[in-house]
This record gives structure tokens, C-alpha cells and sequence, in this order.
């Protein structure tokens, strides 16, 4: 199967036959990207040799050909994202291929969690349940849209109604006052983490500062 990430990277997951495996069952190992499965020659139906990689996650060592069935055809990786339908495309360097779709639904998500996510712009009570149905409601369709909600629209998703929903707004309300370097990061800015977030917000001190700066600009940034 393969899973679509925040920044839009397609990743392959092994599905398994449940095996017992350090203590615990073992579902499904990670393929990591499109080289680890083709140096492997890993194909679906294949019997394979799993380790935990540090002891936690499970990955694949290898295949054991005398066991693969005779119909089995070498995987590549979707040209189309599995969830919105996108083209999807190898990064420049090729390490990647990503989900080329703006309004893909698995990037939403993903996106608006890690935007409310404690280091970020750390917005109490919006978990992965509430921003799912949110975003099914078509009440969400970008972060900002977040700063738009009202109280009718909030109250009839949780039992407790108006209480929660008065509590969820008065975290996003909290939230306008983060500091711009947290907003930098819960932009989610490919390889901007909470440090580079920092130096950039202490090198130009406004959003618009950022936002109009060139590429020279940044470049003399240090960390960037």
C-alpha cells in the first residue's frame, strides 16, 4: 500500500501476514521509497526476512526467492497520487516521489495537524479526529481557515456541545499571539524545523519581510 505524507511524499508500506516478531505481531514493515523496494526486487507475494530496525521499527532485509510465486511482476510506484489522483513526480535530487495535487486531502490533514501541533502554533483540542471531520464538513480547506470558525459551527461536534466548542475557540483565539518564528514553522516549509524557523524569524522580524525576500536573500541567512 502506499501511504501519502504531509509534504506530499509517496511512501510504500509492506502489508504482511502477521508474524510474531520481538515481543510483538508484526503487520507491516516500511519500504522506505521506490529504490529500497528495486534493490530488493521485493514484489507482492514475495516471503520475506524482517528485522525491527533498532528494535522498533519493522523493516525488510531480503527476499527468499526459492519461495516466490511464479506470477510475481517487479512494483513501481504509482505515477498518480493513490488519494486525490495527482500526477506524482520524482523530486530534483530523486530521493522522492510526491503528490503533485495543492488540494490533495492527505496533505490537508497532515498539514493542519502539524500547523496546530504543540510547536507550532499548539492549538488545544484540535486532534486528528475533530480536523478530519472538520475537513469532511467542508468547513476547513487550508490552516486559515482555522481563524474562521464560529461557535454553530463547532458546537454540534462533540456531546458536550457549546462547552467544547467555546474551549476550542478560546485556544484559537490563544494561538494568535504565538510568536512568528512557531508560525514560520507551522507553515510547514520543506526543511524548515523549529530552529531555522528562529533564525528566520530573528533575521527579518515581519512575514512580509520573509515572504518578499529573493533567493540571495535567504541564502545569506545563516543555517539556511
Amino acid at each position: 500500500v502506499v501511504q501519502v505524507g504531509r509534504t506530499g511524499v509517496l511512501t510504500p508500506k509492506a502489508v504482511l501476514e502477521p508474524v510474531r516478531l520481538a515481543g510483538t505481531t508484526v503487520t507491516n514493515a516500511t519500504l522506505h521509497n521506490q529504490d529500497f523496494i528495486s534493490e530488493r526486487d521485493i514484489r507482492i507475494g514475495d516471503t520475506v526476512n524482517i528485522r525491527k530496525a533498532g528494535e522498533i521499527i519493522p523493516e525488510i532485509l531480503d527476499v527468499d526467492m526459492s519461495k516466490r510465486p511464479a506470477n510475481a511482476v517487479a512494483y513501481r510506484l504509482p505515477s498518480v497520487c493513490p488519494v486525490c489522483g495527482s500526477p506524482a513526480r520524482k523530486d530534483a535530487d530523486g530521493a522522492f516521489i510526491r503528490c503533485t495535487g495543492v488540494s490533495c486531502p492527505a496533505q490537508l490533514s497532515r498539514n493542519i495537524a502539524h500547523f496546530v501541533s504543540r510547536d507550532a502554533m499548539d492549538i488545544e483540542g484540535l486532534g486528528e479526529s475533530i480536523v478530519e471531520t472538520l475537513i469532511s464538513q467542508g468547513l476547513i480547506q487550508s490552516p486559515a481557515d482555522i481563524y474562521h470558525l464560529t461557535l454553530e459551527q463547532l458546537k454540534t461536534l462533540w456531546q458536550k456541545g457549546e462547552t467544547a466548542a467555546k474551549k476550542l475557540l478560546t485556544a484559537i483565539e490563544a494561538s494568535k499571539q504565538r510568536d512568528l518564528s512557531r508560525l514560520i514553522f507551522a507553515l510547514g516549509i520543506r526543511q524548515v524545523g523549529t530552529k531555522t524557523g528562529k533564525t528566520l524569524a530573528t533575521h527579518f522580524g515581519t512575514l512580509d519581510a520573509l515572504m518578499a525576500a529573493d533567493v540571495e536573500t535567504l541564502k545569506a541567512v545563516p543555517d539556511v
